[in-house]
């Protein structure tokens, strides 16, 4: 027994020296893949030496004597501290992440490999100016310098046993890529539930849930649209539906919408420059997409004086995305105008290789891609393309359809944005952003003599024909389609408005036939604009702390009638412990967004439950036809389903409910089932517990719990919904919040979650999120420097 008990005391020491040994090694190898903030690094390609320097948050100030010479250092920083989520964006857009990931990722790589993404981008960079693709060299090397000089590999590639490849030129083409997929992927597919809407029901019930405005409207120019009205009983009648048919998946208010706000005043409002502030919101993860980041380099013409730029770059490319020169300030929106089309083919019923184009038939473009897939044998994937662009769906009838968008064309892509830097009016800033090749954006610019101007950053379509953009359409009719870019006279513009107050939120911001050039792509309601907007006009000055109020604003305006509608519904119903317990509940309505507010949890749920339950009506017609529908994403149906219980007309009444009173009743009785119950009843819940962050690292969900927590950040309680300027939801909203005015940044402000570094030992990981989660102003330009690596030219 003695001899047991020594070897097992023995095996224990020993397992246990083991696991020691492997905490150890593991231990070592995280430290060898984080990044080298002080010290000297000899860099070769360098001809003169950069400065990096970092603040307490670990802000990026690079000083150069050369803008080359910067985006190499810029290229080193990106690569040492986020190369792995710069890997995951190019293979994003390029359909490659089934090489890390296997076959979980096949699906996601077939639908982006049918883009072709990568050979557009060799394309594209043959085609910019020498001038650009110097910019992207310098890059380039800078960030497989930065890589390089990693003790070892990022510790991300060491968990999925993966080797990081090279960066190379289209790659950071494929970062911008990958955003317009983030901002346009939800129009280009809305538009084919579209046309499967308009083939099945009346027009004028097509007309009624899919109009682009109403009362909530706040556009920068014009007036609210008027909502049509509703289908009549002889046009559609719900009411003739089976109530057993199975409902379709509608979720309309879960939508995420890739958008922002940002809004501007003029010197006027100041006593002197601009004031524009800018939250972009974004799907969010550790680490967050941006890089705080400060740009100085001697301007060309004058030596003696410095460029100073301070904002955010987009690991991956070498561009400020938004950010303050001391001359201008510039931020950006999603833009939700329509720059897709999708094109009906007629193939040729004699030889499916051929289709008909304007000039006749046409062979059809085949390409063979291969989806390398680890650990699973490849998959080849065909895509057929037309002189239009690539066949990627079919419309209602089957008949194959091409997809024409602005990502896809030979000139997509160009560098012009950097010129931003540089640009010291805001009405020089225009002639940069316009008809430029990124995302089609709204653009707010100020400058620090006080002036601020609104247009159309990107490409415009120029369409010819008369056809309607928001439905697959025939091409082969001449002059029919697309031809070439609008001119940027063209461009919408809203220079120095006499109102001194600018603001743009993702909903319509023009009217008559600048609107007709926009289209709409998909607009959000206007309520988040029409609440900026009005914030805007409650006062005649301003300073960076009022511009930071109205980011945070999340009075529940949006939902005050809804939460009126909920308590008369509640005071009409029987008496039930249920029912009872949320009329007692409304009572703590606040009309605010809070984390401790139960009555704005109720009231939102209710509003949800009513408006899919309505909608599931109509979308229950088009199943009738096609089972697989589910309605697109329908930002503006608030009007429609408001007009509804105001007019209450019982023939659009879902099936199974003869009147609206036992329609509402029914509604609010599925809230508590809706919100998860608790045995201390439905006071137990709050909005902050079920708006609460899930902000985490792209791994965390395959690793061990203990480890996945300490990679994600804290699950905090958040205030702020979707139709209210603060924008939140627990992995969605504000992916930095800014104000500033150019020439005094000392006196912005701004926050970002997530944190700046990608590895979990630098002290800059998550640095700033808690001051994004207290709404605590972190200030515009970086802090005094803690740390400071010098780059050399190598010897």
């Amino acid at each position: 027994m003695t001899t047991s008990l020594q070897f097992i005391k023995k095996l224990s020491i020993a397992l246990l020296i083991i696991i020691l040994l492997l905490i150890i090694l593991a231990w070592i190898l995280l430290r060898g893949s984080m990044p080298q903030y002080n010290g000297v690094v000899n860099l070769a390609k360098l001809t003169a030496p950069v400065v990096i320097e970092r603040d307490s948050l670990g802000s990026a100030t690079l000083h150069a004597q050369d803008r080359l010479y910067l985006l190499r250092a810029l290229g080193y920083v990106h690569a040492q501290e986020r190369f792995f989520e710069m890997d995951l964006m190019r293979r994003h857009a390029a359909g490659e992440m089934a090489e890390i990931f296997g076959s979980v990722a096949i699906p996601a790589d077939r639908k982006a490999r049918k883009f072709r993404m990568r050979t557009r981008a060799l394309v594209l960079i043959e085609q910019l100016p020498i001038e650009q693709q110097q910019l992207l060299n310098a890059y380039s090397d800078g960030v497989n310098n930065g890589l390089n000089n990693l003790s070892i590999r990022p510790y991300a590639d060491l968990l999925t046993r993966t080797h990081p490849v090279a960066w190379r030129n289209e790659d950071s083409l494929l970062v911008i890529l990958a955003m317009f997929i983030t901002l346009n992927e939800s129009s280009l597919y809305r538009e084919l539930a579209l046309s499967t809407m308009h083939a099945t029901l009346p027009e004028a019930a097509y007309q009624f849930l899919t109009a682009s405005g109403g009362t909530w409207d706040a556009p920068l120019t014009g007036k609210a649209f008027d909502w049509p009205q509703p289908p009549t009983a002889k046009e559609i009648n719900l009411q003739t539906l089976n109530p057993n048919l199975p409902q379709s998946n509608v979720e309309q208010n879960n939508h995420n919408m890739p958008g922002s706000n940002s809004f501007a005043v003029s010197g006027a409002l100041t006593g002197g420059a601009a004031l524009v502030a800018n939250d972009m919101h974004l799907a969010l993860r550790v680490p967050n997409i941006w890089l705080r980041t400060r740009l100085i380099y001697p301007k060309q013409n004058a030596p003696d004086t410095k460029h100073d730029v301070t904002g955010i770059s987009l690991p991956g490319t070498p561009i400020m995305i938004v950010g303050s020169n001391r001359h201008i300030a510039w931020s950006f929106t999603n833009s939700y105008g329509d720059f897709s089309d999708w094109v009906r083919v007629q193939l040729d019923p004699e030889d499916s290789t051929r289709y008909r184009s304007v000039s006749g038939w046409k062979s059809l473009k085949t390409y063979r891609e291969v989806i390398h897939v680890r650990d699973a044998p490849n998959e080849a994937l065909v895509v057929h393309e037309t002189e239009w662009g690539p066949i990627l769906a079919t419309d209602h009838d089957e008949t194959p359809l091409a997809l024409v968008w602005t990502a896809l064309q030979p000139d997509a892509i160009n560098f012009r944005l950097t010129k931003l830097e540089q640009v010291e009016t805001a009405g020089e800033a225009v002639t940069i952003v316009q008809n430029r090749g990124m995302p089609t954006q709204n653009i707010i610019v100020g400058d620090k003599d006080g002036n601020i101007v609104w247009t159309i950053a990107g490409r415009i379509p120029k369409r010819t024909g008369n056809y309607n953009p928001q439905l697959p359409s025939d091409w082969t009719i001449p002059n029919t389609g697309w031809n070439g870019w609008l001119n940027t006279t063209q461009y919408p513009l809203i220079s120095n408005p006499t109102s001194h107050r600018l603001w743009t939120a993702n909903a319509r911001t023009v009217t008559g036939t600048a609107f007709d050039l926009l289209g709409d792509g998909g607009y959000d309601l206007g309520a988040r604009a029409k609440q900026i907007r009005d914030n805007l006009f409650a006062r005649n000055q301003f300073t960076p702390a009022d511009m930071q109020s109205i980011q945070l604003d999340h009075r529940a305006l949006f939902l005050t009638r809804w939460r009126q509608l909920f308590e008369s519904v509640l005071n009409q119903s029987s008496p039930t412990p249920s029912l009872t317990k949320m009329q007692q509940s409304l009572l703590d309505w606040d009309g605010l967004a809070s984390t401790t507010s139960v009555a704005y949890l109720l009231v939102h749920t209710f509003r949800q439950q009513v408006v899919e339950s309505l909608l599931d009506g109509f979308a229950t017609v088009v199943r009738n036809r096609d089972p697989s529908f589910n309605l697109p994403r329908l930002n503006q149906t608030e009007h429609a389903i408001w007009t509804l219980i105001e007019q209450r007309p019982t023939h659009l009444l879902p099936p199974g409910y003869s009147n609206w009173k036992d329609f509402l009743h029914a509604c609010a009785k599925q809230v508590p089932n809706k919100i998860q119950g608790r045995p201390e009843g439905i006071n137990a819940h709050s909005w902050g517990e079920y708006n609460q962050a899930r902000i985490h690292h792209p791994l965390s969900r395959a690793l061990p719990k203990f480890i996945a927590n300490w990679l994600n950040m804290p699950a905090n309680a958040l205030a702020g919904d979707k139709n209210m300027p603060r924008v939140q939801t627990p992995t969605f909203g504000a992916s930095q919040r800014s104000v500033v005015a150019p020439g005094n940044e000392e006196q912005g402000y701004f926050d970002m979650p997530g944190g700046q570094s990608g590895h979990p030992l630098s002290p800059y990981y998550g640095s700033g999120h808690a001051n994004w989660v207290t709404d605590k102003p972190t200030p515009f330009l970086p802090g005094p420097p803690e740390k400071r690596l010098e780059l050399y030219p190598s010897q």
